[in-house]
């Protein structure tokens, strides 16, 4: 049998060396959501590099996790970082899911 190649990882190399924030070790593997989100939004508002609005820059990188992480991502992880981006929201002054601004 033949060797196989190794496949590249463009997703962890973003991980690992995207300019767009610079996070905590392990932000994403803490158990409370609360904490995970306090975490991203310090990093997102510290940011100097960011193209976009520290909510998005933050909400943007919880997205990324949950989306890279995909099937292998264990559903009690998956809830835990769902309820970070509601905390993010929150943080944030925004709506929640489903909800739409009264004008």
């Amino acid at each position: 049998m033949a060797a196989r190649k190794p496949t590249k990882r463009w997703s962890k190399r973003v991980m690992e060396s995207s300019d767009a924030l610079d996070l905590e070790k392990g932000v994403f593997k803490k158990k409370s959501p609360r904490a995970i989100a306090l975490s991203v939004r310090r990093s997102a508002e510290g940011s100097t590099r960011r193209k976009s609005p520290p909510f998005r820059s933050a909400m943007s990188m919880l997205t990324f996790y949950l989306n890279r992480g995909g099937r292998n991502l264990p559903a009690r992880e998956k809830r835990i970082l769902m309820r970070a981006k509601d905390e993010l929201r929150k943080l944030y002054h925004r709506p929640a899911r489903g909800e739409t601004r009264s004008a």
